[in-house]
Order: structure tokens, then C-alpha cells, then sequence
């Protein structure tokens, strides 16, 4: 039930020597301004994404590796073109501003990088423990916001070569798009190196290609914010100490959690609620109420649970799958008192967050961004409730379908950013399931390790 070390607050891990580092551009192609919307706006004081995956060894040298990967991401890039550009910002009339991608082939970094002092694969991914801070040090523009675009690649790639293995950590923009998005764009740039690694050349066809013009419900681009700059805007916070772990739940956990929540709903003579209820709300269940549990909060304060969730098949018309920007929303449950949460069970915890989803709709999508053009913000760390909680990323992003040639991953990991108590972050198994990146400080994280109710549901970890 507990775990073997609290390496996510330790002493320094070891290092990692970046050995070189190259900028990788798309062919040259016409200079464009792509206008950033109310969606990506709202992130540039968030942290770059952070996401990486453990590979085996590949069957040849780590410099070939290097070489391989860079021809690839290159032809990617003459798809997803906007992933090499830079932020600019432009002054209007009136003492406005707006933020555009200017597409000029500024270029990505890809850095080769050596784990020193034999850092191994058992050392990244430990079996029932801590996400070690060795695994943070492979991640490149470590500490950027998303407004650092302006001057940073918006994608930079480190190839850490272990003893027995390979980690490749991205560090995105996250006002350039949302995680849809963004795995599309690695699912492509893993699809050409596999066609590569077999002669195929050009023989890689995107279906469908990425849709590169950028929408907004009003219609309004550029989006005219009513600053000079943003520069006044940006925040860089940082969280206290925080402990990270990864916990799998198996499919046959997931549908324990899911069929407890219907009974306790049938039971309730809620027949509506226990029909709708879904695998992703009972897990969000179970760890709204586990976490609220450890965090020993007063009976009498407000807490909720928020998801984030992608708006693309809620609006009507839908914006196709395969729009290359951000379109997430972050929902929300009602305020519910802590005490009335934990008395009234795991179904009504998984309802309440169904009735959010269900809330969320094209009428509601367009009041939202209508409110935010009217009262433009630019979220950061401060926003997020320390009594809530957030679920972040999704287990439908094809994280396991990343495979450049020689196997698919071992493990996904993130990095530091946009990490808070309280964050639940998503992932797919590796071989079904979900896998739950949870984020507690030391102490609540403690209480959880002794919940019943939690560990009862977690599936023991397994070697990859």
C-alpha cells in the first residue's frame, strides 16, 4: 500500500550530459501569421507540455538514432510547419494587441543526451514508488511558459540514452494546440520514422492531414486583446514539494468501479444516472473523494472536481478531429461540502461529475468564449482550487501507438510542469487499462497510500 521512496521531493538525481544539440526545420515554404484564438491565448502563461516515453534499446547506435529521428521529425514538420515557427506579437490601433505563429521555419531542437552514473530503465520506472527526479532531468526547456515562444522552439525533443534503454521527452507549447493534437503530431513524426526505418522514403501518407487554419466560434481572428502586450500578464509559479505516482487500473478494476457506481445509483432510485455512468466518472469518483479523504479538509468546505475536456465533437457543426489547435475547456461539478461528498458515496461523486460533462454543450462552449472575449484571462497555477481536484490528459491519446521503428514504449511519463496538488493526469495502459499520474504533497500523498477504499481498487504494478 505504500511505496518504497519519496524520490519525487529527494536529493538531486544523476546527471545527464547533453553530448549535441541541432535545430531541425521544415523545407522552406512561404512566410505565414497564423492567428492564435481564445483558446491558446488563455495558455500562454501555462507551462510548456511535458511528455516522454521509455523505449527498449534500439538495434543500433544512439548517433544513428539521432540522425534517424531528425530525417523524420523534419518531414513531419513539413506537415505540422506551425510546430517550427515562433510567437509574434503585434500592436493595434487603439492600444491592443494580438499573437500570431509566425511560420518562417525558425525550427525545433533535438538534443542527444547520456544518463550518467548508469542510470538504467528499473531506475526511471521503479515498481511500486515514487516517479523518481531522475526522470524530470530528460526533459528539455525545463521552467518555459508557453509566452516564452515568443523566443524559444515551440518543440524541442531530448534523446537520453539509458543503460538498457532510450527516453524521448518533448516539451511542446501548449498554445500552439491541446493533446489531441499534439499526439497526432508524434503519432505522424512516428509513422514517417517507422516508413524510414523500412526504405519506405515518402511513402508516408497523413490520413487526414492536420487542418492547420485556426477557428473561433465568434469568428473573430487575429483576436484583439485590449492590452499593449501580454508581458504584464505572465506568472511563473512554482508548487510546493510535491510527490508523483503512477497507479494502474486494470480493465477488470475499471469495470468494479463503474458497476459499484451504477448499483449505489440504481439503489438511490437514480435509474438515469446509473445508466449514463461512464468508466472515466467513476474513476474521477474515486479519486475526488480518496483525495479529499487525505487531505483531511473541514467538514463544511466546498470542494469540486474538474476535467479537462475536448470540445471538437460538442460543437455544432463539429470542428473536425483533426484540427490542429487547442479546443479544451476545463469543466466543472458543483461545490459539494467535503463531509456531504465523502457521506454520499462513490455514485452520486461519479453522477455529479456526468452531470458536468453532460452541461458541457455547443450553447455552453460559445457562452464561455464570449465571456472570456469580454473579460480576457490568462490562466495560471492560481487559478487551480486546493481543495478540488483536476483531471488532466486522457487515456484516448495513442501514447503506446508512438513507435519510431524499433518496438513501441515501455512507459509514458511527463515532467515538471503544470504540476499542483491535487492533479490526476490520465494515460492509457500499456496493454489496456488506464494508468493515473497522481500529484499530492507529502503528507496528503502519505494519507492516500493508507486509504483502503483506493488501494483497493489500484491493479499491483507489473515489470514492462
Amino acid at each position: 500500500m505504500g511505496s518504497k521512496s519519496n524520490n519525487s521531493v529527494g536529493p538531486s538525481p544523476p546527471a545527464v550530459r547533453v553530448v549535441s544539440r541541432r535545430t531541425v526545420a521544415p523545407p522552406p515554404r512561404p512566410r505565414e501569421r497564423i492567428p492564435l484564438t481564445t483558446w491558446d491565448v488563455a495558455m500562454l502563461s501555462a507551462d510548456y507540455i511535458q511528455k516522454g516515453l521509455l523505449f527498449p534499446p534500439p538495434p543500433f547506435p544512439a548517433a544513428v538514432l539521432v540522425d534517424h529521428l531528425e530525417a523524420a521529425l523534419a518531414k513531419a514538420l513539413e506537415h505540422y510547419y506551425p510546430v517550427a515557427g515562433r510567437f509574434a506579437t503585434d500592436q493595434h490601433t487603439g492600444g491592443g494587441c494580438s499573437v500570431s505563429i509566425d511560420c518562417d521555419g525558425q525550427g525545433v531542437d533535438i538534443l542527444h543526451a547520456v544518463a550518467e552514473n548508469g542510470a538504467s530503465v528499473a531506475d526511471a520506472i521503479p515498481p511500486d514508488a515514487d516517479v523518481p527526479r531522475l526522470v524530470r532531468s530528460f526533459f528539455p526547456l525545463d521552467g518555459a511558459v508557453n509566452h516564452d515562444g515568443h523566443h524559444l522552439p515551440l518543440f524541442a525533443v531530448q534523446v537520453t540514452e539509458l543503460a538498457d534503454g532510450v527516453f524521448l521527452a518533448f516539451a511542446y507549447n501548449h498554445a500552439l494546440s491541446d493533446g489531441t493534437a499534439f499526439w497526432d503530431f508524434l503519432n505522424a513524426w512516428a509513422g514517417i520514422s517507422r516508413t524510414l526505418s523500412v526504405g519506405g522514403g515518402d511513402k508516408f501518407h497523413l490520413q487526414p492531414p492536420p487542418l492547420l487554419e485556426r477557428w473561433s466560434p465568434d469568428g473573430r481572428l487575429p483576436l484583439v486583446l485590449p492590452f499593449p502586450d501580454l508581458s504584464g500578464h505572465i506568472e511563473r509559479l512554482s508548487p510546493p514539494p510535491l510527490r508523483e505516482r503512477i497507479l494502474h487500473f486494470s480493465p477488470e478494476s475499471l469495470a468494479a468501479l463503474k458497476e459499484r457506481a451504477r448499483q449505489e445509483l440504481l439503489a438511490a432510485g437514480d435509474a438515469a444516472g446509473a445508466a449514463a455512468v461512464t468508466t472515466f466518472q467513476a474513476l474521477s469518483s474515486l479519486v475526488w473523494r480518496c483525495v479529499t479523504r487525505a487531505r483531511v479538509l473541514p467538514a463544511e468546505q466546498p470542494t469540486v472536481c474538474r476535467a479537462a475536456i475536448n470540445n471538437r465533437a460538442r460543437l455544432r457543426p463539429e470542428l473536425p478531429r483533426e484540427y490542429f489547435g487547442n479546443a479544451i475547456y476545463a469543466i466543472s461539478t458543483e461545490a459539494v461540502r467535503a463531509g456531504e461528498l465523502l457521506e454520499r458515496g462513490h455514485g452520486w461523486a461519479a453522477a455529479a461529475v456526468g452531470r458536468a460533462v453532460a452541461a458541457h454543450t455547443d450553447s455552453s462552449i460559445r457562452a464561455r468564449v464570449a465571456a472570456w472575449t469580454d473579460s480576457p484571462v490568462i490562466y495560471t497555477l492560481r487559478y487551480f482550487d486546493p481543495s478540488g481536484v483536476m483531471m488532466g490528459s486522457s487515456p484516448r491519446f495513442d501514447m503506446y501507438g508512438c513507435d519510431f521503428g524499433w518496438g513501441k514504449p515501455l512507459a509514458a511519463r511527463s515532467g515538471r510542469a503544470n504540476k499542483f496538488d491535487g492533479k490526476a493526469s490520465l494515460y492509457p495502459g500499456r496493454e489496456g487499462g488506464i494508468d493515473a499520474e497522481i500529484e499530492l504533497t507529502p503528507d496528503n500523498m502519505a494519507r492516500l497510500e493508507q486509504d483502503q477504499e483506493f488501494w483497493a481498487a489500484v491493479t499491483p504494478d507489473r515489470k514492462p
